[in-house]
């Protein structure tokens, strides 16, 4: 397992991250999710995230990435969310006609964070924890 580190902490931190098209209509083929992808990839330096993954169906994207502990990962969704609609609106014209009042994303989104452990075995871990100390004591 490799951990990402700064001037002062050890971390993983990854995000699966889930946005839907406004009223999920079909607009993203593999050209828009390209430039959905090259703009993302634009953005996220400045918000201390790297992009690891990518993937699309017609009405949605997955987006797999890490961030750092000072990430403000709700800024950066809504600049991206931002910059990405009205960079496709202008870039592809003709995706207007599909969308409902020019809205290009649906206000929500999925975001997951994602790791090697299961939640059951972090409990597990910390439950266990200060054990071992305690035999030793008796």
């Amino acid at each position: 397992m490799q951990l990402d580190t700064n001037n002062h902490s050890v971390f993983m931190l990854h995000y699966h991250l889930i946005m839907c098209i406004k009223y999920r209509n079909k607009v993203i083929d593999d050209i828009i999710s390209n430039r959905l992808k090259e703009i993302f990839e634009k953005i996220a330096p400045a918000y201390n995230i790297t992009l690891e993954e990518w993937n699309h169906d017609t009405d949605h994207v997955h987006i797999l990435f890490k961030g750092q502990p000072n990430t403000e990962i709700s800024k950066f969704i809504n600049a991206y969310k931002s910059a990405s609609s009205r960079l496709i609106k202008k870039e592809f014209p003709q995706i207007r006609k599909s969308l409902w009042k020019e809205m290009f994303w649906s206000q929500s989104f999925c975001l997951l964070t994602t790791g090697g452990a299961t939640v059951d075995i972090i409990k597990q871990y910390i439950m266990s924890q200060g054990k071992k100390n305690d035999k030793q004591s008796n």
